[in-house]
């Protein structure tokens, strides 16, 4: 008997591609998504490290992700509240910092701003602190990045 865990075949699947060439400090990079949502991108690890220079990074597509998964999570949990968003802002900033003698994403900070009509500011905040538990980039990170949620209306 085949003990395997089969995957779900409707699992939904991303794909980029990342090529490196030469050392860290003086070479470059460059990835690509296979859905073309947008070109081919650059990375250094100065871009990462220090200022970006017209160039992207890991960390900021994290945030990138993590903010628009969270702005997901977030409109389904106001939603089956019974108090749909009619506009989410999420800012996620993402913290790289050297620990000991590595690298480590430290802390995601999200800052969500709301438009929801029919609720209050703490329900609003308390909810944006449940969003969490549905997002699966907060899930991804837990444990090993520490999140911080700030919410208001606005």
């Amino acid at each position: 008997m085949d003990t395997r865990v089969l995957e779900n075949p409707m699992a939904a699947k991303r794909r980029a591609v990342a090529v490196w060439e030469h050392d860290l400090l003086k070479g470059s990079g460059r990835f690509k998504v296979d859905s073309g949502a947008f070109p081919e991108m650059p990375v250094t690890w100065a871009a990462r490290t220090e200022a970006s220079g017209g160039k992207t990074s890991p960390e900021e597509l994290l945030a990138a992700a993590h903010a628009s998964c969270f702005a997901m999570a977030f409109s389904a949990g106001l939603g089956r509240m019974g108090t749909p968003p009619e506009r989410l802002e999420v800012a996620a900033t993402c913290t790289f910092d050297k620990v000991g003698d590595g690298w480590k994403v430290t802390t995601m900070e999200l800052q969500v701003v709301g438009r929801v009509p029919g609720i209050d500011a703490a329900a609003f905040a308390e909810a944006a602190q449940k969003a969490g538990a549905g997002c699966p980039i907060s899930n991804a990170l837990k444990n090993n990045v520490e999140i911080r949620v700030t919410a208001k209306l606005g």
